[in-house]
Parts: C-alpha cells; sequence; structure tokens
C-alpha cells in the first residue's frame, strides 16, 4: 500500500501536478484500489482543518499582506539604513535587520521575499554589490521569518505533533536572533575580505529622529505578538487577531494609506493563500492516513529507536532525513506528513518536542533554499529577474550560518526550550 502511494505520488509530482494535487490523488486512488471506506475522504480532509491553532495562519497573513500595504517596508528599510548602513557591507546588514523586524510581522520566507526582495536587491545593486550576491543574501535572510514568532510553520508543526502552539512560537524567538547573528557576522568577515560598498546615506540626528518615531508602529508589531504570548493572556490565535486590528488601525490612522481598495486587495491575497495552504494541509492528512493504517510510523519509530535511543543520534539522524527531504517536497507537505511519522518515537526516546519542533522547521526552511525544489530560490529568481542557477550560486555562501546555526539548535535544547520554560508552566 504505502509502495504504491509513493510511486504514485512521485509520478504526478514528476508530471508537474501540484504537491497538494499529489498528496490528495494518490491517497484516493489507493483508498479505492484497496477498497478502504471513501467515506474517509472527506472526513479526514475536513478533521485536518478542525484545527484552533490553524485559525492563526489566515490572520498572520492578513496581517502581515495589511501592513505591507501600509508602507512598512520602505520606513524599516530607511531606519536601518540609518543605523548601520555607512559601515562597510552596510546594506548587507540592512537586509539581515529588515527581515528580522518583518519576521515579527510576517512569519513566512516566501512572504519576507515578496515584499522585500526587489526593494532589497534594487537598493543593493545600485550602491555596488553584484546581483548575485544581493539575491543570496536576501534569500538567506528570509529564513528567519518562519522561525521567528509568528511562524507559520511552527503552528503547522504544533497542529501535526499536537504540542502547544505557543510555547513552539516562542521556542523559535532565540534560534531566530542566533540565525540574525551568524548572519551579520559572516556578512562583516565578508565585507572585510570582498570589500563591500559602504552605503551612500548620510544620517543626521534630525534625519535618524524623524525615521524612529515614523517607524515606531511598525517596530511595535512583533513586541504586540510576542509580548502577548509571553503574558499568557494570547493564545496564536488571539495574537493574530490582535495583530489584524493593530494593523487595520495604523493603516488608517497613523500612516494613512489602508483605502478601501487596499484592504480588499490584502484581503483577496489573504484568501488565496490561506487556501493553498490549507489545501496542503487536507491532502497531506489524507496522506498521512493511508500512511498510517499500513503501519509506516510504528514501523519507523522501531527503526528510529533500533538505531539509537540517544536523543541527539536520533536528532542528527533526522536532520539528514529533513535536508534530503526538504530538497524534493515543500516544507508545510513535509512538516505534515513526516512530523506524525516520527514525532512519537523522537519523544518517547527523550527529544524535547518543542526542541524538536525548531530543530524539524529550521531544517525544512533550510530546504527553501537547496535545489532542485527550493521555492525561496525560484521566487527570488522571479523577484530579481535572474536565472535559477545563479541565485543558487549566490545564495551558496550562506548556506554556512544557517548550517552553524541549526547545529547549535540540535546540539543545545535550552535555546530553543529556555523562553518558553521561563514564561509557560
Amino acid at each position: 500500500m504505502t509502495l504504491l502511494l509513493i510511486v504514485l505520488f512521485v509520478l504526478l509530482l514528476a508530471m508537474g501536478a501540484p504537491v497538494a494535487v499529489g498528496l490528495g490523488l494518490s491517497s484516493a486512488v489507493v483508498i479505492v484500489v484497496y477498497d478502504l471506506p471513501v467515506a474517509v475522504l472527506a472526513q479526514r480532509a475536513v478533521n485536518a482543518l478542525d484545527s484552533t491553532p490553524l485559525l492563526a495562519v489566515p490572520l498572520f497573513i492578513f496581517a502581515a499582506t495589511l501592513l505591507s500595504t501600509t508602507g512598512i517596508t520602505n520606513h524599516l528599510m530607511e531606519l536601518m539604513r540609518l543605523l548601520v548602513g555607512r559601515i562597510r557591507g552596510g546594506l548587507a546588514q540592512v537586509n539581515i535587520l529588515v527581515s528580522l523586524v518583518f519576521s515579527g510581522i510576517s512569519g513566512a520566507a516566501l512572504a519576507d521575499i515578496g515584499a522585500l526582495g526587489k526593494i532589497q536587491m534594487d537598493m543593493m545593486v545600485d550602491q555596488g554589490y553584484t546581483k548575485r550576491y544581493a539575491a543570496g543574501i536576501t534569500v538567506a535572510s528570509a529564513t528567519i521569518g518562519p522561525i521567528f514568532p509568528p511562524s507559520i510553520p511552527l503552528i503547522i508543526f504544533a497542529a501535526a505533533a499536537e504540542i502547544s502552539a505557543v510555547k513552539l512560537l516562542l521556542a523559535g524567538a532565540v534560534p531566530a536572533l542566533i540565525i540574525t547573528a551568524v548572519q551579520m557576522i559572516q556578512v562583516a568577515i565578508q565585507a572585510r575580505v570582498q570589500k563591500l560598498p559602504r552605503d551612500d546615506v548620510k544620517p543626521t540626528f534630525r534625519t535618524l529622529a524623524r525615521s524612529v518615531v515614523v517607524s515606531t508602529p511598525a517596530l511595535i508589531a512583533p513586541i504586540i505578538l510576542v509580548g502577548g504570548l509571553m503574558s499568557g493572556y494570547f493564545g496564536p490565535t488571539e495574537v493574530g487577531g490582535v495583530t489584524v486590528a493593530y494593523a487595520i488601525l495604523i493603516g488608517i490612522f497613523i500612516y494613512r494609506e489602508l483605502t478601501w481598495k487596499r484592504f480588499v486587495a490584502a484581503a483577496v491575497e489573504t484568501v488565496e493563500s490561506t487556501a493553498n495552504i490549507l489545501f496542503i494541509v487536507a491532502s497531506a492528512a489524507l496522506f498521512a492516513w493511508v500512511l498510517t493504517i499500513d503501519g509506516v510510523p510504528a514501523a519507523a519509530g522501531e527503526w528510529l529507536l533500533g538505531i539509537s535511543d540517544n536523543p541527539l543520534v536520533l536528532l542528527i539522524i533526522l536532520n539528514v532525513l529533513l535536508l534530503i527531504v526538504g530538497m524534493f517536497l515543500e516544507s508545510i507537505a513535509a512538516i505534515l506528513i513526516i512530523a506524525p511519522i516520527v514525532a512519537p518515537a523522537m519523544i518517547a526516546a527523550g527529544v524535547d518536542p518543542i526542541q524538536l519542533g525548531v530543530v524539524f522547521v529550521l531544517n525544512l526552511m533550510i530546504g527553501l533554499l537547496t535545489p532542485p525544489v527550493g521555492m525561496s530560490l525560484y521566487v527570488m529568481s522571479i523577484v530579481a529577474k535572474m536565472p535559477f542557477h545563479e541565485v543558487v550560486r549566490g545564495t551558496a555562501p550562506f548556506y554556512i550560518p544557517l548550517f552553524l546555526s541549526l547545529a547549535l539548535v540540535t546540539l543545545f535544547p535550552l535555546l530553543s526550550t529556555w523562553l518558553p520554560d521561563l514564561f509557560i508552566n
């Protein structure tokens, strides 16, 4: 049963079918061929979507889209340029810092690239950076988005592995800051070795003060998100709703750029993005159900525990597996298929479920940067109008800080568990 399922899925992908269609159609064929209850198709799909944590997904997407329409990205870029632009390699550092702040709004790598990619690329190229380097740092810094709260992939993992979404969202904060710091250190070294250019911005006290005032509403948004989660007053869904309300208020009354037309356009974009994600969620639930009734999770658990019962060894094995999977499978689909299979065995062996979620998601976010199916690479290729292989070459040096960050999160559980344990009992 499992062999037929995987063969059909791979064939559908090879024929160009979307991942969600491949997951759902291959599952449906296996259910019919093996005379399983056809009613499962609707039942499992609906049950997969009947999840409170998943309500946060459209809310965070809507909030990010609304905030993007207010010109927040331009305000953040201007502020970061004034702060660090004059150092050598300053615009590359600005790229990373803006991605960090915007990640506290968007929660998704592709959203960061779509909202910031062209702006950052054009600015860096105009200042003397090569197009390849600009594309590489833009793609690499966007991986901060799915790790720092609010993180859509972390919410999806929490739903799939049936663990606390609030704890998992908080757990992403420290690893995201580590990624940011390591990337900035690498850029600082590259700036000295490669003689990267300085920004031509000329900060004055007046321009800096004005930029701080204008950018403050944008900078407060991530504080509201993280603060709400830490306080315990809000869950992921409530925080998403508060962020949407905040985005509407500052868009109308402070920046005064959120018109009815833009509001509707943001709503339409949110519906489209949410539909794509939830289509994958429903289809992956069918796929995972077929694997489950064929005994794959139990067999995988026995196999993993048969290799070792050492949590670190199991995490290393999982990292290798996910790095391979991430090269070929879309990240949300990979989470929904693999997490229910391996999570029980990993947790039984002593791996902290919160650390597991962070390692899992960070690994698959690196997969967004690895060919042949690196979605971030394809989006950057479209945004920058560059050949795919040139984007890959530009991104290659930035695998170093990402893999180093993954190694640190894998080796030291406290990097993931310290913050949620501090604020949530």
